[in-house]
């Protein structure tokens, strides 16, 4: 991340604060001197404490929550409409919406219902609408477009606030209070920075100034987006890695078992095999020895035959 150099603050007109008549005594302490009437801000407070707005809005941004840029004065409004866009962030440059953060289930279905008037353009039941209520509904989805086009992908609270004049900004500053969300700003010198939990202390009101703050702010919020697109595909390879060594063994495990099947088959075939060949000689076997036993004990009954008839007269 590159720190800003104080000679690039003075060259862009943020030291200049109010009249000082106007100042906030909270701001003293980030107050370097007085000319013409007019404050004027230490930049070297300013360099360190953007720095610290930058690291926290890089950590925010890598961390996948949005950011919610708020500046509804004229000289912010496109420098802020630009800036958000590049870095795909939210933004109100319009009017704040009342409950915009402290109602946000409500906002969110005035966004639904941009969509829904989409929708209908684009499957043709626009169409089948009157003249009159088309124009309505065209009426209809312009102002919310103008008021919340910018944070339709915006889906849930944001993680934090980035404010350009906190005075002008108060009912975005006490919703954000009352939910606890991170605010950051650009604080003058006619403001309480006690409010702020990331004080910038800048001059808010020259179009210069916001937008190399803002430039700064927006380089840092890219790189944490950048860091959490890397880590999240070192996250995806580990996976694939993972899932192809986790793979690897099963193919092996199945070959294996494969063989084994296999290996089993032909052994029962092959003890099928001797069975039947067992089956088929056996009989035959018994038959062809039948006759042959048969024969055996004839002779032997022949012989035994002349051998008694001698016994009988030799005891004569």
């Amino acid at each position: 991340m590159a720190f800003v150099e104080v000679k690039e603050l003075l060259d862009s007109g943020v030291h200049f604060g109010h009249l000082t008549r106007k100042w906030d005594p909270n701001m003293a302490p980030y107050i370097y001197m007085e000319r013409n009437g007019i404050h004027i801000i230490n930049l070297y407070k300013t360099a360190a404490k953007l720095e610290e707005a930058s690291q926290a809005l890089a950590k925010i941004a890598t961390s996948g929550r949005k950011i919610l840029f708020v500046a509804t004065k004229k000289q912010a409004k496109d420098i802020v409409s630009e800036k958000a866009a590049n870095v795909n962030m939210p933004y109100i440059t319009e009017r704040w919406p009342g409950g915009m953060l402290t109602n946000f289930v409500t906002i969110r279905k005035a966004v639904k219902k941009m969509a829904t008037i989409d929708r209908m353009k684009k499957d043709g039941t626009f169409l089948t609408l009157s003249k009159k209520e088309r124009l309505q509904v065209d009426r209809l989805r312009a102002k919310l477009e103008k008021n919340l086009g910018s944070i339709s992908e915006m889906t849930r609270l944001p993680g934090a606030l980035f404010v350009i004049d906190i005075k002008r900004e108060h009912i975005a500053i006490k919703e954000a209070q009352k939910l606890n969300i991170p605010i950051f700003a650009m604080v003058d010198t006619n403001s309480d920075p006690r409010q702020v939990d990331y004080v910038i202390p800048a001059n808010d009101d020259a179009s210069k100034s916001i937008e190399k703050i803002l430039t700064t702010v927006t380089d840092a919020i890219a790189e944490g987006l950048a860091v959490r697109k890397a880590e999240k595909e070192t996250k995806d390879a580990e996976k694939t890695a993972e899932v192809a060594a986790a793979k690897e063994p099963k193919l092996e495990t199945t070959e294996a078992t494969e063989t084994n099947v296999e290996a089993k088959a032909e052994a029962t075939e092959a003890k099928a095999e001797t069975n039947e060949a067992e089956a088929t000689k056996t009989p035959k076997a018994k038959k062809a020895a039948a006759p042959k036993k048969a024969k055996a004990k004839k002779v032997a009954k022949k012989e035994e035959a002349p051998a008694k008839e001698e016994v009988v007269k030799e005891e004569e």
